[in-house]
């Protein structure tokens, strides 16, 4: 102590006089929260997550119930109605054709969104498969998955669908609903599958090195068993992003088909179809409402699941959101 000027000295409390604080407390017994769990708790005080899925929301309730919004035959097709101003029950008009703008609309959007959710589940299958395969095994298989998904990515994917949609549509004029929504669904899927593909590689060839991984090998898993188990679903945070975008993508690219004449025959309703025909109102700049009101809901449909995209990458991850 006659080291210790004035003024140093220093006082430490007794032990029992300051315990271990609660918070400090650690409960061991605690079951561990994987990411995805993680990711709906980030998600949920997302308000862009909240946004996304207010307007998804009212599209599905568009699909499932459209009687909730309209009481209007869309297929009801009457002249003396020919670009009628809007009246009560049809709120935003007629078409040319004397066709309910609204009903049209509201009954548009099965068959739009029908192709591009099948066509995202269907290339998020064939992408998750082929990059998996390709990323694990390397070699040969890698470089043989990698160049044929890159004679595909190289084509472009809405000139590839007019070809092959054309083609079928000779082959099989008469083909319903849902033969019209598989035609385009499986053009769409056929030249869109190697985006995935390279989501997919790359992630799984940063997780097959991780400590866990190898542990799981050190006591006896196999390699099918790791790639299933262990790999797999580590890698699927930046697939499902890409293809919650990639939906919206799939909308667009149904109701350009459209637009051109060769996505859906001109009986069955949809926005691609309701844009396309009404381009000389647009060129007229009369009765703007016919194209303005599909186009909206076209737009807002897509925005919906751009911002889920987003939402869903932010909660995936990390690195996103510090930036």
């Amino acid at each position: 102590m006659s080291d210790i000027r004035p003024g140093q000295e220093r006082f430490v409390a007794p032990i029992d006089e300051t315990p271990l604080r609660a918070i400090d407390a650690v409960n061991v017994d605690a079951v561990p929260e994987n990411q995805w769990k993680e990711a709906w708790k980030r998600l949920r005080t997302s308000p862009l997550f909240w946004l996304a899925t207010a307007i998804l929301l009212v599209i599905a309730l568009m699909i499932f119930f459209p009687t909730l919004f309209t009481n209007a035959d869309p297929k009801k097709l009457d002249l003396a109605d020919s670009f009628e101003p809007g009246r009560k029950g049809h709120p935003f008009g007629f078409t040319e054709q004397g066709g309910d703008v609204w009903a049209r609309t509201v009954y548009g959007a099965r068959a739009s969104v029908a192709v591009g959710v099948f066509t995202t589940i269907l290339v998020a299958i064939v992408g998750i498969i082929t990059g998996a395969i390709a990323g694990f095994y390397g070699g040969i298989v890698d470089t043989l998955l990698s160049r044929f998904s890159d004679i595909f990515f190289s084509i472009p994917l809405l000139l590839a669908c007019i070809v092959v949609i054309s083609v079928l549509n000779n082959t099989f004029p008469d083909r319903g609903f849902w033969g019209s929504v598989l035609v385009v669904v499986a053009a769409l899927a056929t030249f869109a599958w190697p985006q995935i593909t390279r989501q997919m590689r790359g992630a799984v060839l940063e997780i097959k090195n991780l400590e866990f991984v190898d542990a799981a090998t050190a006591i006896g898993a196999s390699k099918m068993r790791n790639l299933r188990r262990h790999i797999v679903p580590n890698a699927l945070a930046p697939v499902i992003v890409a293809s919650t975008i990639s939906l919206g993508v799939f909308i667009v690219a149904e109701s350009s088909l459209s637009f051109l004449g060769l996505g859906f025959p001109t009986s069955i309703v949809s926005w691609g179809n309701d844009i396309s025909a009404a381009q000389t109102q647009v060129r007229s700049g009369n009765n703007l409402q016919v194209m303005f009101i599909p186009a909206a809901a076209l737009a807002f449909t897509v925005l919906g699941f751009i911002l889920l995209g987003e939402a869903v990458r932010e909660a995936l991850d990390p690195k996103a959101r510090k930036k």
